[in-house]
Formats: C-alpha cells, sequence, structure tokens
C-alpha cells in the first residue's frame, strides 16, 4: 500500500457519500477511490451500493471484477 496517500477513518468516509458532501468516495480492500466523476456513481449510489463505505465485501455480487478499481486513483488509505 502507498503511504504517502492520506488515512481516512471509516467516519471521514461515510461523508463523502454524494449527500453529505459533494464527493463520491468509496473504499476497497484498505484504499479510497474518488468516483465523484463516474457516470455511475451519480448522487452516490450505484446499483444497489451506496458510497461512503468500505465495498470490499460487495464485490462478489458484482457483474465486474475488482480489475474495474484500476481505471480509478487511489487517493487514500481506509484506517
Amino acid at each position: 500500500m502507498d503511504s504517502t496517500l492520506p488515512h481516512y477513518s471509516k467516519a471521514q468516509l461515510a461523508l463523502r457519500n454524494g449527500q453529505d458532501r459533494p464527493e463520491i468516495w468509496v473504499a476497497f480492500q484498505g484504499k479510497i477511490y474518488d468516483m465523484s466523476h463516474s457516470r455511475l456513481w451519480k448522487n452516490g449510489k450505484h446499483y444497489e451500493h451506496w458510497a461512503g463505505q468500505d465495498l470490499s465485501d460487495e464485490l462478489k455480487d458484482a457483474p465486474h471484477t475488482d480489475q474495474v478499481f484500476d481505471k480509478y486513483q487511489a487517493i487514500g488509505i481506509l484506517i
């Protein structure tokens, strides 16, 4: 993991849900990704998934693999 990235708590991540603040962030396997510019994450929702949380356990239900995160730059580390 990139130790130069800023660290954020689950509470800080939860605020970036597209509702409380304009940022749309999700965590996956310890990294936080900014999905604010993704057309698939409008208003902080992507199908039945909500932004502002760790989606590591939910990926198994997705129709795609974890390689989808390769399209996005990690902006932080979830602590």
